[in-house]
């Protein structure tokens, strides 16, 4: 999956209409609300939007007809493998209707070419691993942690040693547990959660 690194927007007329399209890096529904709440242009024709997070998406023609604006918007995000993302179509509507078709490339066609020419960077699956680790093996899980590029969320102290919570790249996680198991000879455990 790919991911904005900043705002970006793009304007093209399509007919006498111009069509301003911004897309935003955003991590959560109240962002995105944020995000159309400052850039939407009350005084457009339309404002046309959609936005995906993870397995959450929401998508609106915002009075253009059924299925012509928002959802060719979210399928060009989703299309391009975007994630984290929203979309922000401003119609000035300039006299020449567009007919369903032409509204369904002109909003889903912007987003496509403004993701396109965005700068972006690719998401890497990150995983946590919680380990049960003795006081003698705290450093050496410490000094894995920096070899694998990890970072230590959190380490809770009990009466023999820590809970730490290990965050990492997913594809490392199994060789990092196996790592840790050996360096300590068999006394660092691994606790799985539900």
């Amino acid at each position: 999956m790919k991911q904005l690194t900043h705002i970006h927007s793009c304007e093209e007329i399509i007919k006498k209409s111009t069509f301003i399209t911004i897309v935003a890096p955003i991590l959560s529904a109240q962002e995105a609300k944020g995000f159309l709440t400052e850039y939407s242009d009350l005084g457009a024709t339309h404002n046309c939007w959609a936005y995906k997070i993870g397995q959450i998406y929401r998508f609106t023609d915002d009075g253009e007809p059924s299925g012509t604006a928002g959802k060719p918007m979210y399928n060009a995000i989703d299309g391009q493998e975007f994630d984290n993302t929203v979309a922000l179509s401003i119609r000035h509507y300039g006299g020449i209707k567009l007919g369903t078709g032409g509204l369904m490339r002109a909003y889903g066609g912007g987003v496509s070419r403004c993701l396109q020419s965005a700068d972006f960077e690719i998401m890497q699956d990150i995983s946590e691993v919680t380990l049960s680790v003795p006081f003698s093996y705290i450093q050496s899980v410490h000094n894995l942690s920096t070899s694998f590029d990890a970072t230590i969320l959190s380490e809770n102290f009990n009466e023999s040693g820590a809970i730490m919570v290990i965050s990492m790249l997913s594809k490392n996680t199994e060789e990092f547990v196996i790592k840790s198991i050996n360096a300590s000879k068999g006394t660092i455990s691994e606790i799985k959660h539900p």
